[in-house]
């Protein structure tokens, strides 16, 4: 180890109490002796305990046929989600103007971020109530086994087929990370075959024997796997490893709009390739807590000052670092766009 390592070691080992999931950036959680001693299957086992323990206390407000749904299957999807009138302005206020964002491009597919601070908000009333829907946020609270504010912003995915020969990683079915995380989606257009729906295991958000051995298998060899995502912790699986671990194939969400899928990502899941050039514009939510806390509350996030401030105080530090020799921000800003207009760069 280099002197820098040493010092480094202190955050590698707080990281494993933690939210930590790269082998290949956490030398300790890319070990495979550690892991042969189980410290991945550890994490994985009283990850899900946790979760377990602190669903039961989410779960009393949900809806109970919505709750045991998403017991059984990992995901809820409700359709006309919003009141018709309020979902009309909603489109009006998303489609009607133009934004500040970021984008991100992953082979064939650009990903546009649009950030939603307090004040972009307040200026768009339907975007806030959509935003701040406590049925939604209920959901995703219960999806993550976390209490808290979760991330949300204006997803825009665009895909070219024929402008980029890389392969879009998100195609690969994965997990996010080891421990339950939430996603959620709000549809504003209907999402056909072609469309590049997103597509979900069901069941899979269980953590069953056969999943905890393959977590095992996964973790001894992920540190030096040749797919970065996998070897950064969002471990991929085959079609004929599904089959191992007694799962079905992934069902494809194709929906009509003003559609809500909530999903918890420890479960297998993608987006599935779309053969033609697509546009598709959702309201996006995602929450990631750390896994080992034994409380619902207490985020941060709902501060105030930070409330809704999250994500533009995270480009705000990453931007910062950047132009004093740091790492290069994945998300690139492209200034006032239209969340559907054709990729900025």
């Amino acid at each position: 180890m280099t002197p820098l390592s040493y010092l480094k070691a202190p955050l590698w080992i707080l990281g494993i109490a933690g939210t930590d999931k790269s082998p290949r950036k956490n030398p300790l959680l890319g070990s495979k002796r550690l892991n042969r001693w189980g410290l991945h299957r550890m994490r994985v086992t009283i990850a899900a305990r946790f979760a377990a323990a602190r669903r039961r206390r989410l779960g009393a407000v949900l809806d109970p046929a919505e709750r045991a749904f998403f017991d059984e299957n990992g995901y809820v999807l409700i359709q006309d989600f919003l009141p018709e009138d309020l979902y009309r302005a909603l489109k009006g206020e998303v489609f009607g103007g133009a934004f500040q964002s970021r984008e991100m491009r992953q082979g064939q597919a650009v990903t546009r971020m649009t950030p939603l601070p307090p004040h972009l908000l307040a200026a768009n009333p339907a975007l806030e109530k959509a935003v701040h829907s406590v049925r939604a946020l209920d959901l995703i609270r219960y999806a993550a086994s976390q209490g808290g504010v979760p991330i949300c912003f204006i997803q825009t995915v665009l895909v070219d087929p024929g402008e980029e020969p890389a392969k879009d990683p998100q195609s690969d079915v994965h997990a996010d990370t080891f421990h339950a995380t939430s996603k959620a989606w709000l549809f504003l257009q209907d999402v056909g075959e072609d469309d590049g729906p997103f597509c979900f295991v069901p069941g899979s958000h269980r953590l069953t024997p056969e999943r905890l051995k393959w977590e095992y298998q996964c973790s001894l060899t992920a540190a030096e796997d040749p797919r970065s995502h996998h070897a950064s912790g969002s471990f991929r699986i085959r079609p004929d490893e599904l089959e191992k671990l007694n799962l079905p194939q992934p069902v494809k969400m194709t929906v009509p709009e003003n559609t809500l899928v909530v999903a918890d990502t420890f479960a297998f899941h993608g987006r599935t390739p779309s053969p033609k050039r697509t546009v598709r514009t959702e309201l996006h939510w995602h929450m990631r807590r750390n896994p080992f806390l034994p409380w619902t509350g207490l985020d941060v996030k709902a501060l105030p000052g930070i409330r809704d401030r999250a994500l533009m105080l995270n480009f705000a530090v990453e931007d910062f670092l950047e132009k004093r020799g740091g790492a290069r921000s994945v998300w690139r800003p492209v200034g006032k766009v239209a969340v559907n207009s054709p990729v900025s760069r």
